[in-house]
């Protein structure tokens, strides 16, 4: 089990970053033209810095689901490569042998 305080951590910048995510979106369209004038897109960067630094899409971590283990994590099941293990070996996951050489 990884550290609660880290899990907690993480699910606050999901929270964040979902929150803030159409906001920043627009602010980047604004400073991505090239149509619009510099001062224009400046005032967008600068409002883009403003935000909190954690509703940033790249600072969420993926963490297993069950387990909040950070590393060897698949995207799709959202669990670790032990947890599915686990539940492979309980028989919780159809389709999924055990096994054995």
């Amino acid at each position: 089990m990884a550290k609660l305080s880290s899990v907690n951590k993480n699910n606050r910048r999901i929270k964040l970053s979902n929150k803030f995510y159409n906001k920043r979106k627009k602010l980047k369209n604004i400073i991505m033209n090239k149509k619009l004038p510099l001062e224009e897109r400046f005032k967008a960067q600068l409002k883009l810095s403003s935000l909190p630094r954690n509703s940033a899409k790249t600072r969420v971590r993926n963490r297993c689901q069950i387990t909040g283990r950070p590393h060897a994590v698949y995207r799709k099941l959202k669990i670790s490569r032990i947890a599915l293990r686990r539940l492979g070996l309980e028989g919780k996951i159809p389709g999924m042998v055990k096994s054995s050489w």
